[in-house]
């Protein structure tokens, strides 16, 4: 299933973006390429650059980037190459850690069009799929036939299955299921020369008869195959190691076992060679049952040593999987606010804990399992032992296990928790000695690291930390890497049990092999690649693990200017700038990922739409690889940063948390103190002012707009789409009808709480209800009510358009005007969440002191407010029916989206909250009409969900999506206030 199911935005007639950069490498070689290939050719050098990273800690600038949309395309990009001697490498999500999917080739990405699954047979239990489908996409598509693709990596929701081949992928169950070798049944591949091929099992003698050392490639590759199992069984089966986890080198031991059978797996050879000896572009897949049920142990143990010396213990009693998280996280995860919750399940003497899941057939099943391990290990080495079978319980324990990605890789210094050794593998017996031994090499070169993830296979990742910016850095990097490589050796293990080669293990194969199957492995791969141009270097090359490093010795930063903003992490801006490591995250679709980000990339399926695509053009304008001015350009601008709508998922659901919508209110902020800026900009991020006057001059303020041939007048003149709704005005302003009322109707003196509610221009102006709503709500819950007359606008309107000091100056006015009483104890409360997010995170991004800590630490929404005083409980509720809720962006950027639930379903109703991301409305973006047919590709997928849910009514927070969903639905739906209001008896 492919990610991309709407039309591309960029083809509306109002749209300034195309995803390109003007300037272009090697026009007439993109000209060529692009008569031959139906699929699209990019060679601009924002291409270029996006295709530079994966997430390795490697950068090599791409030759230039096609996007095939099938075999043909392939095949004629390749033969065209071949022709002229230019490299070739093919590349799916680019998650790779070792830098195999970054050189200096044409990139195919088969993501884009050559990305479904072409067929499934539930009773042979095969998939066939194409180079580009997703695992996470896979795995959907056969959940209904309970079967799944059963490599398991922690990317699965944006790995390619072409990746997967071509690095031999696996996961956290490799113990029950292995590699990806394993699950290979046929691959369609393209040869170096072009030939289009179908390799799968052979018999030996259809393996002589097929094998011609002078003849073609798919005959030599024959003759190289029928070799080294005839001539070369001894020596691969002297040097590969006996393990589990290995992916280092060609796959020459499975070829070499096969053959005791009388038969061979060709397309299995393929399968780990990253590209460097065939094109994949088909894969014909075995499938495994899903298990019908799980249960969990959660071991507990006084030292990481103490904990690897009881692995081989629990192995006899068959799990599943067993991962480890050592003291060093456990320690950070307990400073870490998101995990508390799930770290005090933990025992406090705690420092090492080791996950063990098992399968079974029923509850009955999976219950003695568990109950068989805590009796055999809690009171030997391990101390105690947790359990979980609730799915919930079970997430909570996974949860601590996946808090080692998030942790390491939010650094924003210098020095950084880099892979490049992260996933040696030794023989599961050997572990204790391996980490003892580990533990004295980052000693003896003064760094630090942790220990985490597959203890049962043996394959524990390991991330040294270091600075790659100095050359004292780069040699420990070197350093660290042989004398660990070397214990991969002394312990009969891999240099890689995961993660591939690439650039940073190629090396080190013939260390692990020796010059012998080092010289067959370049034999194999000069066979089929007689002039090396398929993804050269890897695997058997001459790659260096120093060279082309994204931070290297050379890497200078300049941002052009002095942040204008508050950056309490290390290294400030530029850390941010730098902090995606590229995993990929942001590419992950809505069904297989959920959460936020990224919205427009879930749209429009162009990596330079998603956080790491945004990310690494910034730091790659800031770093030099392009010109100093491009970062302010017009055309930087349009289709770099526009296009970022401010959600701030990816503050929350990126691994590294990078804030890119900060980042992009910084650069914003630069651009219009160098180029200017717009009317319509200048309106938007004055909107409040135009609230009030709209609100004065209504109802005749609602006409103007209806007048014929009115709304083609604003979008030629300013830009705003036509085609989209406007807010109208109200003309009893919700102030005016406080006022009206006689104020506060719970005096202070006789209320439990006292609060201020904010009055935002929205609410105020445009949706009084909702505001109605809240005061009612809130004096029923005995809290004294007033609004505050003398505060600014939020400042969230000039904030999210770039207007630094505009925002600022009214963050400081209601700053001064809240701070007293709040000290005082009042609490502010905000209707609009966008608003009330701008009280609690931004904010301090905008002033220093006291009592913007205040009061951003006492700003709370409406229902969040109610929620985290339990305000509700006071409170006669009745109500009936389902609601479908969409929550905002920004509340689940900051973790306060769940209180809305909560608040709804203990007054009576049923709630099916979303798991959806912007409605792509995203204050002015929906309006503008350059961004009108993004904003409704990412509304889509938003009615998509809405669509399917079982909710009898919509409700929404937030303006902007109420909007979008009314434009969609003919009716607007209410905010979840005005239910709880509807509710009260």
């Amino acid at each position: 299933m492919a990610t991309h199911t709407n039309s591309d935005p960029a083809t509306d007639r109002n749209a300034n973006y195309d995803y390109v950069d003007d300037d272009v490498n090697r026009p007439d070689l993109m000209s060529d390429l692009d008569s031959l290939v139906d699929g699209d050719v990019r060679f601009d050098d924002y291409t270029r650059n996006l295709y530079a990273t994966d997430a390795s800690v490697y950068e090599v600038m791409p030759v230039g980037v096609v996007f095939p949309t099938s075999t043909d395309d392939v095949a004629a990009v390749v033969s065209y190459c071949a022709d002229r001697e230019i490299p070739v490498l093919p590349r799916g999500g680019g998650t790779s850690l070792a830098g195999q999917t970054v050189n200096e080739a044409v990139v195919l990405d088969f993501t884009r069009y050559m990305a479904d699954v072409l067929e499934i047979d539930p009773e042979a239990k095969l998939a066939r799929t194409q180079a580009g489908a997703v695992l996470a996409e896979l795995n959907q598509e056969l959940e209904p036939h309970g079967l799944k693709f059963a490599p398991d990596p922690s990317t699965a929701n944006r790995s390619a299955i072409g990746g997967a081949v071509g690095n031999n992928t696996t996961g956290a169950h490799s113990l029950k299921y292995g590699k990806t070798d394993a699950y290979v049944e046929e691959l369609e591949v393209v040869l170096a020369d072009g030939t289009v091929t179908t390799l799968g099992e052979v018999t030996l003698d259809e393996l002589r008869a097929g094998a011609d050392a002078d003849g073609n490639l798919e005959e030599r590759l024959y003759a190289e195959a029928l070799r080294i199992v005839e001539e070369e069984e001894d020596a691969v089966r002297e040097a590969f190691p006996s393990i589990k986890r290995n992916v280092s080198g060609y796959n020459l031991n499975s070829l070499v076992e096969e053959a005791e059978s009388g038969s061979v797996n060709l397309a299995r050879l393929m399968v780990g060679s990253e590209g460097t000896l065939a094109v994949v572009t088909e894969a014909t897949l075995s499938l495994e049952p899903v298990p019908e049920t799980k249960a969990l142990a959660l071991l507990t143990y006084d030292s990481l040593v103490e904990s690897m010396e009881d692995v081989g213990a629990i192995l006899e009693h068959d799990p599943a999987a067993v991962e480890v998280l050592d003291g060093v996280l456990v320690d950070l995860a307990r400073d870490l606010d998101e995990f508390e919750d799930v770290i005090n399940i933990l025992p406090d003497r705690t420092d090492t804990f080791l996950l063990v899941e098992f399968y079974a057939k029923s509850d009955e099943e999976r219950r003695e399992k568990v109950q068989a391990l805590l009796d055999d290990r809690v009171g030997d080495i391990a101390f105690d032992g947790l359990e979980a079978y609730d799915e919930g319980e079970q997430q909570d324990f996974w949860k601590m296990r996946k808090a080692s990605t998030p942790i390491l890789l939010s650094r924003t210094t210098d020095e950084k928790h880099i892979a490049f050794v992260e996933d040696i593998a030794v023989p599961p017996e050997h572990l204790p000695e391996y980490i003892a031994d580990f533990q004295q090499v980052f000693e003896d070169h003064d760094t630090i690291g942790s220990f985490y993830a597959h203890a049962g296979p043996g394959c524990i990742h390991v991330r040294p930390l270091v600075n790659l910016k100095t050359q004292d850095g780069v040699d420990k990097m070197e350093s660290i890497a042989d004398a660990a490589t070397d214990l991969a050796v002394k312990y009969s293990g891999s240099v890689s049990g995961e993660h591939g080669d690439g650039r940073a293990r190629t090396q080190w194969n013939k260390k692990l092999y020796g010059e012998h199957l080092w010289g067959v492995f370049r034999d194999l791969k000069t066979a089929v690649d007689p002039d090396w141009l398929l993804n050269p270097g890897q695997v058997c090359g001459d790659v260096d693990m120093t060279e082309n490093l994204r931070f290297g010795t050379e890497y200078e930063f300049d941002a052009g200017f002095d942040p204008a903003l508050n950056w309490e992490n290390e290294n400030g801006f530029q850390g941010m700038v730098e902090l995606c490591h590229g995993c990929g995250h942001c590419r992950g679709g809505q069904e297989t990922t959920g959460g936020v980000m990224c919205p427009t990339y879930r749209a429009a399926d162009e990596e330079i739409t998603s956080t790491r695509g945004r990310a690494n053009m910034l730091r790659q304008a800031m770093s030099g690889d392009l010109s100093k001015e491009e970062r302010y350009d017009v055309e930087f601008m349009h289709e770099v940063l526009d296009l970022c709508i401010g959600c701030k998922g990816c503050s929350k659901d990126c691994p590294s948390e990078v804030d890119l919508a900060k980042m992009k209110v910084e650069v914003a902020n630069e651009y219009h103190d160098r180029h200017g800026s717009s009317l319509r900009d200048k309106i938007f991020a004055n909107i409040d002012r135009l609230n009030a006057l709209g609100s004065a001059l209504a109802p005749v303020s609602n006409w103007a707009a209806k007048v014929p041939g009115a709304r083609a007048v604003m979008e030629k003149t300013l830009g705003i789409a036509k085609d989209r709704s406007l807010p109208e005005f109200e003309r009893e302003s919700l102030v005016d009808w406080f006022d009206a009322r006689g104020g506060a109707q719970v005096r202070e003196g006789e209320a439990d709480r006292s609060v201020l509610l904010f009055p935002d221009t929205y609410t105020t102006y445009n949706a009084p209800e909702a505001g109605k709503a809240a005061v009612e709500v809130l004096e029923a819950a005995n809290v004294h009510v007033e609004i505050p007359r003398d505060v600014a606008g939020s400042g969230r309107p000039p904030y999210s358009k770039g207007f630094v000091e505009k925002a600022r100056s009214q963050a400081q006015t209601n700053v001064e005007a809240l701070a007293p009483k709040v000290r005082n104890g009042w609490d502010v409360v905000v209707v609009e969440p966008s608003d009330a997010v701008m009280f609690q995170p931004d904010y301090p991004d905008l002033l220093s002191g006291e009592d913007a800590a205040t009061v951003a630490g006492n700003s709370y929404g409406v229902l969040e407010y109610v929620d985290a005083f339990r305000l509700d409980e006071s409170l006669s509720l009745a109500g009936e029916g389902s609601l479908t809720y969409h929550g905002h962006c920004h509340q689940k950027a900051t973790k306060k989206d769940h209180h809305t639930v909560g608040v709804l379903r203990r007054a009576g109703y049923e709630v099916d909250p979303l798991d959806s991301g912007c409605c792509g409305m995203a204050g002015s973006f929906g309006y503008e009409a350059e961004h009108f047919s993004m904003s409704k590709a990412v509304g889509r997928i938003l009615f998509g969900q809405v669509d399917d849910s079982p909710g009898e009514e919509v409700v929404a927070p937030g303006a902007s999506c109420r909007t979008q969903l009314g434009d969609h639905y003919a009716e607007k739906p209410p905010h979840p206030v005005r239910k709880l209001a509807d509710a009260l008896d």
